[in-house]
């Protein structure tokens, strides 16, 4: 139905709300970057001390604190301001802390490629290696700080997964667990301490892993898990029976995923198991869904060229490159499922 000058208000508020939605970003891009979450802390402060401590001019540092207070970042006390629950996760020291997250899917590179979104479902071409003349990650090996912050993004937004995967998921029948691009360990560390007796080896390039030592000492568990280099496109150890994979197979398009997967199925003995965690679709879109996950798979089509999918996207993939899909298990609350596969 065509929208008319009788359409309700509500209607046009929230149209209004998904048009400035970037502009609500950039509130929380700024507010990290000025490092406003971690100069609020606990406590709570005037808008000029807020400034001083960001080195801020006071008078915008006020206008940006009270569009961060209509976000439900902040709230106003009289004069000062303090974190809401929801900003408090912005602080870079805080439990469950998204600082890192929200730094890299705000930052211009990022966004860069999604300007020429149009461009991408035109043509279905990879907008970001055509804005910067190469991919994303080689992009990101020249960029030694940003590199880092996404590191830090990606172990951020693998704790919640990490604290419910041990427990959907019989890992005690295996003897060794593989994470194939595990990044800085954090998922492995989780499944480890969980169950006592496999061992796990992390696999993953020397600018993914380089975190994963210390990560895997904090957790308890270096003694049992070793940290292996190398590229997924080239080749995957062998000698475990069972290889996890997560935010892996999303980030590439069938041909380079089926790569990956074949190398995971020649390092995996007959009958080995293959652990996939993403985001699975549904066949449509229901009516609860969370938008994330569809802009998610928006994301992977302007930035890498990879894209998220359904359950039978995934048995076919995976069925086309030495795999059966046994079940599909949901993760709630990260977002995620696991999609349980066997080498055949």
């Amino acid at each position: 139905m065509a929208a008319s000058p009788d359409t309700p208000a509500a209607t046009r508020h929230a149209l209004v709300n998904m048009i400035f939605g970037s502009m609500a970003a950039q509130v929380v891009a700024a507010c990290v970057r000025l490092g406003v979450p971690d100069v609020l802390g606990d406590g709570e402060r005037s808008a000029d001390e807020v400034a001083a401590a960001c080195g801020a001019s006071p008078r915008t540092t006020l206008r940006l604190l009270r569009a961060a207070t209509a976000l439900k970042l902040l709230e106003e006390r009289g004069d000062r301001f303090a974190a809401t629950g929801l900003g408090a996760l912005l602080r870079s020291d805080a439990p469950g802390s998204m600082h890192a997250f929200a730094r890299v899917f705000t930052d211009p590179v990022l966004l860069r490629a999604w300007h020429r979104l149009d461009d991408g479902v035109r043509t279905g071409a990879t907008t970001f290696d055509e804005e910067f003349g190469t991919s994303f990650f080689d992009h990101l090996g020249s960029r030694p700080e940003l590199a880092t912050a996404f590191n830090a993004a990606m172990s951020q937004g693998t704790h919640v997964v990490a604290g419910v995967l041990p427990d959907a998921h019989d890992f005690g029948r295996y003897d060794v667990v593989m994470d194939v691009g595990g990044g800085d360990g954090t998922l492995l560390a989780a499944v480890l301490s969980r169950h006592t007796g496999p061992r796990g080896v992390l696999f993953d390039t020397a600018t993914g892993s380089s975190e994963a030592e210390g990560v895997l000492a904090a957790a308890g568990v270096a003694s049992r898990c070793e940290v292996v280099t190398g590229d997924f496109f080239a080749s995957v150890p062998d000698g475990s029976d069972a290889v996890l994979l997560k935010s892996v197979l999303h980030d590439w398009d069938d041909d380079r995923a089926g790569k990956v997967l074949r190398h995971c199925r020649a390092a995996l003995p007959e009958h080995g198991r293959l652990l996939v965690v993403e985001p699975v679709l549904p066949d449509s879109v229901p009516d609860d869904v969370s938008p994330v996950i569809y802009l998610s798979d928006l994301n992977m089509l302007v930035n890498l060229g990879g894209q998220e999918r359904t359950r039978a996207e995934y048995a076919d993939l995976l069925a086309g490159n030495g795999f059966t899909v046994t079940d599909v298990t949901p993760l709630p609350p990260s977002g995620f499922c696991l999609v349980e596969a066997e080498a055949g």
